[in-house]
């Protein structure tokens, strides 16, 4: 039997004001369906820590000396070596850094509780699950103070572009979209930020008594930052919207050029770019100025593996693999993203170049030449296109599946990737999952790492 959680325990500070937020947001005319309940399930002292948290990030510089490394790495190691069942079963960690073993997502998927440190108390400890593209479902282990913490990182992004946040009590500060068929949808309020409104809600049509009720609710919510991926933003394009927020933040999903360009003039704001993990939370914005994702935690360590594990050199691509992270309930060493992109080090903060989801695909052409997804990628980086995958099949026949609303771009995508294969026919499919796909796919025999 599952006790739901009462209000008072979702949001243990709420005050007249968070509780009119929250009436006002689930009981406006054109809200939607909400369809879950969720809530900060912060005690007063631990807001305290979030606000001081914040003013830490804000402050705090980024990095690590080129070739070298910070210096918290090895006090998290041995930390990690004394508290964490799985690190402790290894034993004493090795002398080198790079000696210490990788792990992957498959790792954390086989029993999450080994990762967990053996002084976190079980009894604050919140979870969720996310099923990802790697066909490795997750459970990820986490707490209110980490949930918390995301704020102070996105604000970091927004200010790096000159934005502050200033909504608080009686405004609502954040909208995060989705679009899907089934998406957890919630409302709630923000502590830290004197209890403005959050909602997450999802755009997809059978969540709403009318389809027009998507408009007027985000007008009447007027949030001072909406959130979502590509796929969720494509749709929020479509509405009938007069409201224009201070930024879009868009995570968990590539965001072609094209579709950033869209979404800029129409709402005439910025569009924030934020490489983000579950497991590890935000971890680059990407800024064009420095040529890439620059990153946003003080205490998360970055190395780029090749194939066989092994750092790379002079700048080379290769598998992001993370260490640290704010998230005192998982923490990782070496681990293992799945996502690629080479390191540079820009003026004020490491930089993600060509940053790239899971593994390298190459793909081969008439002339038995191959081609890198990175060259499908900026082919179709003119194009407003949310969501799409590319595969090649065994006989070297190649395919474009793009998502049913953004059809009308077929002839355009297929002249833009013409240039890469010359007379070679590129097949025009729909995608057949609204859901997030992997993008990049072969039969082909030496295609992947």
């Amino acid at each position: 039997m599952i006790i739901e959680a009462s209000d008072a325990e979702r949001y243990p500070t709420l005050s007249k004001d968070g509780r009119h937020m929250l009436d006002f947001m689930r009981e406006h005319p054109a809200a939607p369906v909400y369809r879950n309940q969720s809530g900060n399930r912060l005690q007063p002292d631990e807001v305290d820590t979030l606000r001081q948290f914040e003013a830490t990030i804000r402050e705090a510089s980024v990095g690590w000396p080129r070739g070298g490394a910070p210096e918290w790495r090895a006090g998290f190691v041995e930390r990690c070596f004394k508290s964490v069942p799985y690190y402790k079963s290894l034993g004493s960690p090795p002398q080198r850094f790079e000696d210490i073993p990788t792990v992957s997502r498959k790792d954390l998927a086989q029993d999450i509780a080994r990762f967990v440190p053996d002084d976190v108390a079980l009894e604050r400890m919140i979870n969720f699950r996310t099923t990802g593209t790697t066909g490795h479902p997750l459970l990820i282990a986490s707490h209110p103070l980490v949930a918390g913490s995301y704020l102070a990182f996105h604000k970091r992004a927004l200010r790096r572009f000159g934005i502050e946040l200033s909504h608080g009590k009686g405004q609502v500060g954040v909208v995060l979209l989705g679009y899907q068929r089934k998406c957890f949808t919630y409302v709630s309020v923000t502590p830290t930020m004197e209890e403005s409104g959050l909602a997450k809600i999802n755009l997809h049509p059978a969540d709403w008594k009318h389809a027009d009720d998507r408009g007027r609710y985000i007008d009447a919510l007027a949030p001072e930052i909406i959130a979502g991926d590509p796929i969720s933003f494509s749709e929020f394009l479509k509405l009938s919207i007069s409201h224009k927020p201070k930024a879009l933040i868009s995570v968990s999903m590539m965001l072609l050029p094209g579709l950033r360009t869209q979404l800029e003039n129409r709402f005439e704001c910025p569009v924030l770019d934020i490489y983000s993990l579950n497991e590890v939370g935000p971890v680059g914005v990407f800024d064009a100025q420095s040529g890439g994702h620059v990153l946003l935690q003080p205490e998360l360590y970055v190395e780029i593996l090749d194939p066989k594990g092994k750092p790379t050199t002079n700048g080379e691509r290769g598998e992001i693999t993370l260490t640290g992270g704010f998230n005192f309930c998982l923490p990782l060493l070496r681990y293992r993203t799945g996502d690629h992109a080479s390191l540079s080090f820009g003026a004020d903060a490491p930089v993600l170049i060509e940053l790239a989801g899971r593994s390298p695909v190459r793909f081969r052409l008439e002339s038995g030449n191959w081609v890198n997804n990175i060259d499908i990628t900026h082919a179709l980086h003119p194009l407003a296109i949310a969501h799409f995958s590319f595969h090649q099949a065994a006989d070297g026949s190649v395919a474009l599946s793009l998502a049913p609303s953004a059809m009308w771009l077929a002839d355009a995508a297929r002249a833009a990737l013409k240039p890469l294969f010359g007379n070679q026919d590129i097949r025009i499919d729909m995608l057949a999952a609204e859901d997030k796909t992997i993008q990049y796919t072969s039969d082909l025999a030496g295609a992947t790492a």
